[in-house]
Parts: C-alpha cells; sequence; structure tokens
C-alpha cells in the first residue's frame, strides 16, 4: 500500500503544482521551458509507475471497505461513455470542449465516481478518491487561474464528430478487450 500511497504524492504533487503553486511553476517553465517539461515528465512517470505497481500490489490481498449492487456496473459503464469523449476533447477543440470549459477534469471525475460505484476496497479508494479530490480542487482553482493552451486542431465543428467518433470507437474497444487486457477485469462477464 505505501507503494500506491508514494506514486498518488509524486503523480498528483506535480499534477498540483499549479493549483497550489502558480508563480512557482511559472518561473521554472520560464528559466528553462524544456528542462520543466522534462523534469515535470519524469516525476509523472514515476508517479504512475508507483501507482500502477502499488495498486496491483495492493490488489493481491485487498481490504474490502464496502460492496455495491451488481446492477452498478451498468450505470458505472454508462458513466465511462463520456469519459473517452471528454478526455480528448481539448485537443480537438469545437463546442465540446467550449461548454465543457474542462473537458478533462470532468472525464477524471467521472472516472472515478464510475470506479468507486463498483469498487469498494481500500486500494481503490486510495486511488480513485485521491484522483476524485485532486480533479475537484483543479476544477475550482481553474476559476482563478488562466489555462495554458493546449496543442490540438484548430477549432472546428468537424473536431466533435471526430471526437465522438474517437471516443466511441475507444469505449468499444475498452469494454470488448482492452480494459481486460490492461487491467486485467472484463466490464461484463
Amino acid at each position: 500500500m505505501a507503494t500506491l500511497i508514494f506514486g498518488l504524492i509524486l503523480f498528483l504533487g506535480i499534477h498540483s503544482i499549479s493549483i497550489v503553486a502558480q508563480p512557482l511553476r511559472d518561473r521554472c517553465a520560464a528559466k528553462s521551458e524544456i528542462g520543466w517539461k522534462a523534469f515535470y515528465g519524469l516525476v509523472s512517470f514515476a508517479g504512475l509507475y508507483l501507482i500502477v505497481t502499488g495498486y496491483a500490489q495492493a490488489r493481491l490481498t485487498p481490504t474490502l471497505i464496502y460492496a455495491t449492487p451488481y446492477g452498478l456496473r451498468h450505470l458505472s459503464s454508462l458513466l465511462m461513455l463520456p469519459f473517452f469523449i471528454l478526455f480528448l476533447a481539448p485537443y480537438f477543440k469545437g463546442k465540446i470542449s467550449d461548454y465543457s470549459k474542462h473537458p478533462q477534469l470532468i472525464a477524471v471525475i467521472l472516472w472515478t465516481v464510475s470506479h468507486l460505484l463498483v469498487n469498494g476496497s481500500l486500494a481503490d479508494l486510495l486511488l480513485f478518491g485521491c484522483f476524485f479530490i485532486w480533479a475537484v480542487a483543479d476544477l475550482i482553482s481553474m476559476r482563478h487561474r488562466v489555462a495554458r493552451p493546449l496543442p490540438g486542431l484548430k477549432k472546428s465543428p468537424v473536431n466533435d464528430l471526430i471526437i465522438v467518433v474517437a471516443g466511441l470507437g475507444i469505449y468499444a474497444l475498452f469494454v470488448v478487450t482492452l480494459h481486460k487486457m490492461l487491467i486485467g477485469i472484463a466490464i461484463f462477464n
């Protein structure tokens, strides 16, 4: 469990720099944009590696906190449907990204809630709960700071069609094979 916790601290910590220390982030990036991005990427990758490793270890001896009805799996799957669309939206600017304002943060909230509905072990609560709290905090902080531009396609109505088709395609792949292959759990048995 310590590996999972340390990974969450690293990953969410570096992703929280703009929330709690925007001037520090800006100074570091101003000194060396490439250096900052390299540092940010390395810490993020190390944190993600530890999260994956720690979560896998914790699943071997789970501590169950709560159990939910089987039927919530369908609601969870339904909540995941817009996740893939919203996660892609910032890179394909259109009406979806304009309307949702911060689509990736909304996607992370949907991902965490959908997984907390069907996973009730201590490791699940740590993983998805921490990501939920971080995403809500980041969403709230976005009201008080200017979003940095993301690389992506020029704004177009076609982009909305692209992300809906791509998002639905990725969702279908996850339901059919990828979730079982990557996570080890079939969505529907």
